[in-house]
């Protein structure tokens, strides 16, 4: 038996009014999930533990089978491991955001989802105008990078809040504050006024596109538990195949291998059929293999229903259909988001999210479609979130 986890990164979220009452999975066209749910086992999952931040890093540390009470410190130091920074005693990471901020107000928590090599060329110059023996920028995905910080353990108390979470808002109320705080601001006044000219945002302002106008920094860690790996735990060897450093850094810490594909990406370009076929091959060295898609989640961020409804079709084309077709033999399949991420929140919530369970020897529990809706209706809930692996590997 071999085995598939397909993460459709926020791909739940709310009942939208303007379109019928329906959400962005009722919306989508998912005949081959559809299939699925008919002949799988359904229901929802608590994947955030009470009082934990919605976001992606529990959430996915809860879909592997990791308990993030136990194992989570912070994100930026999951996507540390990712790039290679290590994090030594006294030292603290923060995830920073390339941004663009107008007239005070959060326009793009990504800068326009900028290019890796634009982006590789501000960190530079961050690197260059700003680094020290003490400070480090460190270049990752996109607008996704790494700040790290020696002597100053107090910024771990700062309160700061994703940009994410306040796209269209003024930033102003929601600049890191409390112990801590102050030499954060400090660093994203100075890299504000050294990108004012930056080649890079001349360059993108001719294009039409948003120029980075700042630096944002969020998410503080400092160093994180060990974690036993995946294949202690479960006596299986997994890959992993995502567009997005925290993904591929919880698959480090758990000693699941990370699976390199031309064209995966965080973002609707992402090449669907590579990843999938990219995953599917590697099954012929793991006994598991998890596929991570990150453009639900990014759409939702936009507030844009129709492209994530597109994503999610794309989803169910281009991945669940290979699944249902796979020749390599027999295959159990769980199908999940890790959190929600409501188009009117344009941000995540720590509500529960459907799973879909199929293949092996599993029976029917009444699901019709693979929905919010359905799977609630099934009366089937997983609580913690965490327990849902011991349950998709059972009998394996």
């Amino acid at each position: 038996m071999k085995f598939c986890i397909v993460v459709a990164d926020g791909a739940s979220g709310w009942p939208l009014a303007e379109r019928g009452n329906k959400t962005c999975l009722e919306l989508a066209l998912t005949p081959n999930l559809d299939r699925m749910a008919g002949q799988g086992y359904s229901g929802v999952a608590s994947t955030i533990p009470p009082g934990m931040e919605p976001g992606s890093a529990p959430a996915c540390m809860s879909v592997l089978g990791y308990d993030p009470t136990i194992y989570y410190r912070g994100r930026s130091a999951i996507e540390a491991r990712s790039v290679g920074v290590p994090i030594g005693p006294g030292e603290v990471t923060f995830r920073c955001n390339l941004v663009t901020i107008i007239e005070g107000r959060m326009v793009s928590h990504s800068a326009g989802h900028i290019s890796t090599a634009e982006a590789t060329a501000i960190i530079d110059t961050l690197n260059e105008k700003l680094g020290s023996d003490e400070l480090k920028f460190y270049t990752g995905i996109s607008y996704r990078h790494i700040c790290k910080i020696g002597s100053h353990e107090e910024a771990l108390e700062a309160v700061c809040t994703p940009p994410h979470d306040i796209t269209g808002r003024q930033v102003g109320d929601y600049l890191p504050r409390g112990r801590g705080s102050a030499l954060l601001r400090e660093l994203m006044k100075k890299a504000e006024r050294m990108l004012a000219d930056h080649p890079v945002n001349e360059e993108r302002k001719s294009q039409g596109k948003l120029p980075v106008t700042s630096i944002w920094l969020f998410w503080p860690s400092g160093r994180v538990p060990e974690m036993p790996s995946f294949q202690d735990l479960h006596g299986l060897r997994a890959s992993l195949t995502s567009g997005v450093d925290l993904l591929r850094g919880l698959a480090m810490m758990a000693g699941i291998q990370v699976l390199h594909i031309d064209g995966v990406t965080d973002n609707l370009d992402n090449d669907f059929t590579a990843q999938a076929e990219g995953a599917l091959e590697s099954l012929k060295t793991f006994d598991l293999t998890i596929m991570h898609i990150e453009a639900p989640d990014e759409m939702g961020h936009r507030g844009s229903t129709s492209d994530k409804v597109k994503a999610i079709e794309l989803i169910d084309g281009e991945i669940i259909g290979r699944l249902l077709n796979w020749k390599g033999g027999r295959i159990k399949v769980l199908v999940m988001p890790d959190h929600p991420t409501p188009i009117e929140l344009k941000t995540h919530c720590a509500e529960p999210v459907p799973f879909l369970i199929w293949g092996g020897d599993v029976k029917p529990n009444g699901a019709a479609r693979f929905t919010e809706a359905e799977a609630a209706r099934t009366g089937i809930r997983i609580d913690p979130g965490f327990k849902l692996m011991d349950i998709f590997l059972k009998d394996n």
